[in-house]
């Protein structure tokens, strides 16, 4: 699952606001009619509704807005692009610099958080009952929207928690686990059960559209992608959700370890990052295409550059060489057919894309059964999976006939 977060003039790794330079950033805020920015964002946050009530230090109003239109509004807050959603739209780029959306957004939902608001509630009971596959984003989306109206939910996880890419991908120093936490609590509140360690099949399908009145997939691309090189399967060639899933999990030390990561997108950034973080010794990001041309989020290109990490482009892997079972260096030629490199590693992280796991690969239509998030779309965004699991909510809703 792809995603990206902010950094330019406002890198997340810079100091939070406090009330006073919170206050002070609202106030730049045109206050727009029609805002662009709200409409930019794919689930709705409307941060122009946010901001105006935080100029106004009406902090649960602001949080109000939030979290009834993103119900994971803080983790969003910290890993959404907005540099190309509600910052890019802002109308003050044009003068100045944006307004700071996704730093208030992260301002107001600490506070929240501190206060320990319960802004979202269960409506009263319609006798609905609807299944959604996959504890991540989409599915949580689609939940809470569900719960409001009344509707009874069960998610099916796989693995022992939920949050999807949220808990078990993206690196604990940009996502802190106790924003996950609070968010999945405002969820949980609303009455939703949660079965994880279960997995449900293609032909588990028919069984739980009898059971439920609806059943929604949002299980998310888990199936990571390889390459067909010789010496794919020597020990220390690492798949990237792997290595990202056990990184923060248990963040191991890197400290003597050459670290090479082979993709362009989110993920591949995301690792390096990581394995910087966690003290590798050296860390090298190598991919086929152009830098412009990289499916990363240009932020997370800069971060990784900012870390000193550096970006190798238009290289080809291929031979992955190692001694006794091992990896110990993978070799390259150029795109102009000419150049070649041999770069030493440790670890080989192999960041080049996920599909869907075999179980859900071969699903088929029928009534009563909706899908979104990434296993729908090929791979987004964080945002883009929640705005889909609403609108799948939504859907449900019209199907069910619960619209009042």
């Amino acid at each position: 699952m792809s995603r990206t977060i902010c950094v330019t003039d406002d890198t997340p790794l810079e100091k939070d606001f406090d009330s006073r330079t919170a206050l002070a950033e609202a106030s730049r805020c045109l206050l727009c009619h029609d805002a662009p920015c709200s409409e930019a964002c794919p689930a709705g946050t409307d941060p122009a509704r946010f901001i105006r009530s935080l100029r106004f230090k009406n902090i649960w109003g602001a949080a109000e807005t939030i979290r009834e239109n993103n119900p994971l509004g803080g983790s969003c807050a910290q890993v959404c692009p907005v540099n190309e959603l509600c910052e890019s739209a802002c109308v003050r780029a044009g003068l100045d610099t944006p307004v700071k959306i996704a730093k208030l957004q992260r301002f107001v939902t600490e506070q929240e958080r501190k206060m320990g608001m319960q802004i979202l509630k269960t409506g009263p009971s319609n006798g609905k009952t609807v299944a959604c596959i996959g504890a991540g984003p989409a599915s949580l989306a689609c939940a809470s929207v569900l719960a409001q109206q009344g509707c009874h939910v069960t998610i099916f996880e796989q693995s022992s928690q939920s949050g999807g890419m949220l808990a078990l991908g993206i690196p604990r120093f940009r996502l802190p686990q106790e924003i996950i936490d609070f968010d999945l609590a405002q969820i949980e509140k609303l009455g939703v059960e949660f079965r994880y360690n279960t997995t449900v099949s293609a032909s588990d399908l028919d069984g739980l559209t009898k059971q439920f009145d609806a059943v929604f997939i949002g299980a998310g691309l888990w199936k990571p992608k390889t390459l067909d090189l010789p010496g794919k399967s020597l020990d220390g060639v690492i798949h990237a959700l792997d290595y990202l899933q056990n990184a923060r999990r248990y963040a191991p030390s890197e400290k003597g370890n050459r670290i090479v990561v082979i993709g362009d997108g989110d993920v591949a950034m995301d690792c390096a990052t990581t394995a910087q973080a966690l003290g590798a010794d050296s860390v090298k990001l190598v991919f086929c295409r152009p830098i412009a041309e990289a499916s990363a989020n240009i932020a997370e290109t800069l971060l990784a550059v900012s870390m000193g990490i550096p970006v190798v482009t238009e290289f080809f892997p291929q031979k992955i060489n190692g001694k006794n079972g091992r990896v110990t260096d993978i070799s390259f030629t150029g795109a102009d057919n000419e150049s070649v490199m041999n770069l030493l590693t440790d670890k080989l992280i192999l960041a080049v894309g996920q599909e869907r796991s075999e179980e859900l690969a071969s699903v088929s239509r029928q009534k009563g059964l909706f899908s979104g998030g990434d296993w729908a779309n090929g791979g987004k965004t964080v945002v883009a999976a929640i705005a889909e699991g609403k609108k799948a909510a939504a859907s449900i809703i019209d199907y069910l006939d619960l619209r009042a």
